[in-house]
């Protein structure tokens, strides 16, 4: 009877941790998820490459704040629409527009609301909306098939999303994930991360409805986005999509790799 007791105890003890656990996480998703360094208004920003600063007034409360990278060539092959990661702000990311702009094509990078200067609440319906605008500013300079979507990380699943609502020459996608849900279960796979996940970014729901060529760089050492959840995009991959394996690379540096711009530069010439 005293064991019985005492296995009664210690389950109730394991119950209230483990709903103490996931109430944690349910309240930290957003810290978890989004990692981003605000900047003043009065900010100035610094770069290699020539630019130009946008900012975009939505309404009273939200304004996105964009960067535009040029080809130091005054020639362009058209736009690659730039959606970043889940880290700081446009100044982490400006390193790799070189990527793009040595291939003559102008790079645009938008910050999501509550990074670098732009302004608002954050949700993934708004996040969307404004990346859709970005896209429908590109239409106004260029054709189709002259813009390139590119997602890094984060971005990929809301690159995927403006992708999947409009015509382009490709999509690139650099360390995707299947979802937010799926790749909050695959750390806490004990938890229903479906049904807790404020956020969800369906990568591979958007991706069945794209019809332009698509590209995805995944290294197989990712621990942030683990090759498991990435590779599961194969299954929603059309007839002459590509998944690039990078072996050894892991998140953030694929850019490191010789085939990582082998594969870039064919994919933009």
């Amino acid at each position: 009877m005293m064991n019985k007791k005492k296995l009664f105890k210690w389950l109730q003890i394991a119950i209230i941790i483990y709903c103490l656990i996931g109430i944690t996480l349910y309240y930290l998703q957003e810290k978890i998820l989004f990692h981003p360094k605000t900047l003043s208004s009065d900010h100035k920003f610094s770069f290699q490459l020539p630019f130009e600063e946008i900012s975009i007034p939505f309404n009273s409360e939200d304004t996105m704040s964009m960067i535009k990278f040029f080809p130091k060539d005054s020639v362009r092959k058209g736009v690659v629409l730039y959606y970043h990661g889940n880290k700081d702000n446009v100044e982490h990311y400006a390193e790799y527009a070189d990527n793009f702009t040595g291939n003559g094509y102008e790079v645009w990078m938008e910050d999501y609301p509550g990074y670098g200067k732009s302004r608002g609440e954050r949700t993934e319906q708004k996040i969307y909306e404004q990346a859709l605008q970005v896209r429908k500013m590109a239409g106004t300079k260029y054709g189709n098939d002259s813009i390139i979507i590119y997602g890094k990380s984060l971005g990929s699943g809301i690159a995927s999303f403006v992708a999947s609502r409009t015509a382009n020459r490709k999509l690139i996608l650099e360390t995707p994930y299947y979802s937010v849900p799926d790749l909050f279960n695959s750390y806490t796979y004990i938890y229903p991360a479906s049904y807790m996940s404020t956020y969800k970014f369906p990568t591979y729901k958007y991706l069945q409805d794209v019809t332009e060529p698509v590209t995805i760089l995944q290294g197989t050492s990712d621990w942030i986005v683990p090759y498991r959840c990435a590779v599961k995009l194969k299954k929603v991959l059309k007839p002459g999509d590509e998944f690039i394996v990078l072996n050894g690379g892991s998140h953030n540096d694929l850019d490191s790799f010789k085939r990582f711009h082998v594969v870039l530069d064919s994919l933009l010439r």
